[in-house]
C-alpha cells in the first residue's frame, strides 16, 4: 500500500519518508497550536469547545505543514499538494 502511494506521488523512498515525517510533525504541531489557542480563549471543554477546536486545527494544519516542509526540504511537494486540495474544494481554480 505504501509502495502504491509512493508511485502515485512519484517520489523515492527517502523523500517518501520525509513527506510522512512532515505530515506527522505538521499535524501534531497544528493540534498543539489549536490547544494553545483554545486555552488562550479560556473556554471550558464542552461540545462547542470540540467544534471550535476542529475548526482551528483545520485552519492551522496547512500553515504548520508548509512551515515544517521547509525544514525537511519538501516545500515544493506540499505547495503542490495543498494547491491540489484547494482546487478540489473549490477554493482555487
Amino acid at each position: 500500500m505504501l509502495k502504491k502511494l509512493q508511485d502515485k506521488w512519484g517520489v523515492g523512498v527517502f523523500q517518501f519518508i520525509l513527506i510522512l515525517c512532515t505530515f506527522a510533525i505538521g499535524g501534531s504541531l497544528s493540534g498543539y497550536g489549536a490547544k494553545k489557542v483554545m486555552s488562550f480563549l479560556g473556554m471550558e471543554k464542552s461540545v462547542i469547545w470540540w467544534v471550535i477546536y476542529i475548526v482551528v486545527v483545520t485552519i492551522l494544519w496547512p500553515l504548520c505543514v508548509i512551515s515544517v516542509s521547509v525544514f525537511f526540504g519538501q516545500f515544493s511537494f506540499f505547495k503542490n499538494y495543498l494547491r491540489k486540495i484547494a482546487r478540489r474544494m473549490g477554493i482555487l481554480r
